[in-house]
């Protein structure tokens, strides 16, 4: 499918009229969109002030935090979504804001770059860390802290008494149901609590 994205596929997964939290939400693309298609409200959490800015130029309501230092701010259950999209493998408390994401959501959706897709592998077996398309830096200069794959987030759910509602990849384009731990630049997870 051409049209299809990860953009599309976590819009795709949002319920109409849900209230939303997106964590580490960027510019506010999504969550404008997420506003705009399915009629959702709520609020973008992210640090860096451009991105704060370019949240308030787009009518996106934002909350300028550190997530390192957790969500106290919010009750159990305060949202019906709440978003990690390509922001677990940046934070330093990854486990314990997993736990966060299901505790202030109904649902908790993440997404993250897929260490495990096939041509990492052959990078890693080559002696050297991977640079692609999804992991455009040098070992030296990325932003990522943490590196994962599709089955380390899935021990990692189980391990923190997550219900994986549905589980894919997305690479190229398209979206990866069949062996995505191997075939998926991208693994994209939806889960509540047990």
């Amino acid at each position: 499918m051409s049209d299809f994205d990860l953009q599309s596929a976590i819009v795709r997964l949002v319920p109409e009229g849900a209230r939303v939290l997106d964590l580490g939400c960027g510019d506010g693309v999504l969550l404008e969109r997420l506003q705009r298609e399915r009629g959702c409200s709520g609020y973008g959490v992210e640090i860096a002030d451009g991105n704060v800015l370019q949240c308030v130029r787009r009518g996106v309501q934002v909350l300028q935090l550190n997530l390192d230092e957790g969500l106290s701010m919010f009750e159990d259950a305060s949202f019906d979504v709440v978003l990690q999209i390509d922001t677990l493998q940046h934070l330093r408390n990854a486990e314990v804001m997993l736990r966060e994401t299901a505790r202030v959501g109904r649902t908790g959706i993440v997404a993250f770059p897929n260490f495990a897709h096939w041509p990492n592998r052959i990078s890693i077996a080559r002696g050297r860390m991977p640079v692609t398309r999804r992991l455009p830096y040098q070992w030296y200069d990325t932003p990522n802290i943490r590196v994962g794959t599709f089955k380390d987030f899935e021990v990692l759910a189980r391990k923190n008494r997550l219900r994986v509602l549905d589980a894919f990849g997305v690479h190229q384009g398209a979206e990866v149901r069949w062996l995505p731990n191997a075939r998926a630049s991208t693994a994209v997870f939806r889960f509540e609590r047990e």
